[in-house]
């Protein structure tokens, strides 16, 4: 199913990453789901073509930062066998509960911040879960729609690395997708799998909204000097290279990962150290790129 006109269409709607946005008659034949009815805004998805870059972290704080402004957001912890983030809002011991005997409540954060995660289903914190992609593919759709998320002005997907099961379900169900936050670290094994999700999310006709490159230098706290551990500036080469808006780089931080472990998203913490408020300004950077590529 080569477009939406379906001119090159061969019907074989569920090997075709363009089903999620066909209207030929042919698809309601085809067991593809449809978009699942909530009533949200704007759908952010968060892609890392590899595990370890820091996506989770990128969530956790475009998330907070969206609520702090004053929108109406919700999580959507879709990393079904590695779910991160109620661990980095300090949120591990809640449960799910139901709404009404059918609907899911999500985690309340604060006033207009929520979160469903399957974190929050699992017997104990290291209890592994082992399903195949259909299982996978119900939860994802119960976290979306039967989720009781009331209205939203962001929804932000935090998906597992790769471009599997979970990150096509969800860009075939998920409405009102906005695009998506590609994130990356500067050295080019990292870049090479981020490339991947910028091909990827182009494929199945969504927006890429830009990439991130996190971990991005590092400042001695002790003689201040910039030390590149992981190259630099690879990211914004793979955005040049692939025609995608870059959205900025997050400098290495030992407090961004201690915000992590304990609970507290960094984008809420200043303590006044000058590192501090650098990193600070580079986090707040990326999040005001990424709403102007929204609004754009």
């Amino acid at each position: 199913m080569a477009d939406n006109n379906n001119s090159e269409c061969d019907g074989n709607c569920s090997s075709c990453p363009s089903a999620a946005g066909c209207n030929d008659p042919k698809k309601a034949e085809s067991g593809i789901a449809k978009k699942v009815d909530m009533n949200v805004r704007h759908v952010i998805l968060v892609l890392s073509g590899k595990g370890g870059v820091g996506k989770s972290t990128v969530s956790t704080n475009l998330a907070m930062a969206l609520s702090n402004k004053g929108y109406t957001t919700g999580i959507a912890d879709m990393d079904i066998h590695g779910p991160n983030i109620p661990k980095m809002l300090g949120i591990e011991a809640e449960k799910l509960t139901s709404f009404d005997g059918k609907k899911i409540s999500p985690v309340k954060i604060t006033g207009n911040l929520s979160v469903v995660s399957m974190a929050f289903l699992l017997p104990e914190k290291t209890s592994p879960v082992i399903w195949r992609g259909p299982m996978k593919n119900t939860a994802i759709k119960q976290f979306l729609e039967d989720t009781e998320w009331g209205e939203l002005d962001f929804l932000v997907v935090d998906l597992p690395p790769g471009t599997g099961d979970e990150a096509l379900a969800v860009a075939q169900l998920a409405p009102n997708i906005a695009g998506a936050v590609i994130v990356t670290t500067p050295q080019e094994v990292a870049i090479l799998d981020s490339s991947k999700s910028v091909k990827f999310i182009e494929q199945v006709n969504l927006k890429v909204l830009g990439i991130i490159e996190n971990m991005s230098g590092f400042t001695c706290p002790h003689c201040g000097e910039a030390i590149d551990l992981f190259g630099k500036g690879g990211g914004e080469k793979a955005a040049e290279e692939l025609n995608v808006p870059y959205l900025g780089s997050i400098p290495l931080d030992k407090e961004m990962c201690e915000a992590g472990d304990s609970g507290k998203p960094f984008i809420v913490r200043r303590d006044g150290t000058e590192q501090n408020k650098v990193t600070w300004q580079h986090v707040d950077d990326v999040m005001e790129n990424i709403l102007k590529q929204i609004k754009d």
